[in-house]
């Protein structure tokens, strides 16, 4: 089923965590933090949104690096439930920024993160500026040369410190989470 989160909630401060990664080793936000803004993505093995825009993601999160915005993916969902996310699952995934896991879904819950993919994009002060989608291609995977979302408003974001005031959210899989 198809979720979209809510607006971005601007200089919303980003909650702290320390999680375990595919590399083996465990990251804290401070730890990631970008010179200019930190872009904190909520993702998964086996949603179809995610993987339609696997390459695209790659891609702008490579060149967000090179703007001095650090970036780190995290993985919320319930494994037992949805075994194509476990943590082994995870560790096949090579992707060039750290790839951490919320078993507990304690990080997921403190973001509110809905979906997969859901961005959370931060300026320097680690306030929230961007909440929205990497492009307009949803699971069209084929879908080129559209405008790169995700990627001109961190661009903005690590120039300005400040986001678009226009922002279209994210749309994915909701977050599978663990039933109490």
């Amino acid at each position: 089923m198809a979720v979209t989160p809510p607006v971005c909630d601007f200089n919303w401060q980003a909650p702290e965590f320390a999680l375990p990664a595919t590399d083996g080793k465990t990251y804290s936000l401070n730890d990631l933090r970008g010179e200019n803004g930190t872009l904190v993505m909520f993702i998964c093995n086996h949603c179809p949104y995610v993987i339609s825009i696997m390459d695209k993601l790659v891609r702008d999160a490579l060149d967000l690096q090179n703007l001095g915005v650090g970036v780190v993916a995290i993985n919320a969902n319930d494994a037992d439930a949805y075994p194509d996310d476990s943590f082994a699952n995870m560790q096949k995934q090579d992707f060039p920024f750290p790839y951490l896991h919320d078993e507990s879904q304690v990080i997921a819950r403190a973001y509110g993160a809905q979906c997969t993919p859901d961005f959370f994009g931060f300026n320097a002060a680690m306030g929230l500026q961007y909440r929205g989608r990497l492009d307009s291609s949803g699971r069209n995977a084929d879908a080129a040369d559209l405008p790169r979302d995700l990627y001109l408003a961190m661009k903005q974001v690590a120039e300005t410190g400040a986001g678009p005031a226009d922002q279209i959210p994210s749309m994915g899989c909701s977050i599978k989470w663990k039933i109490a």
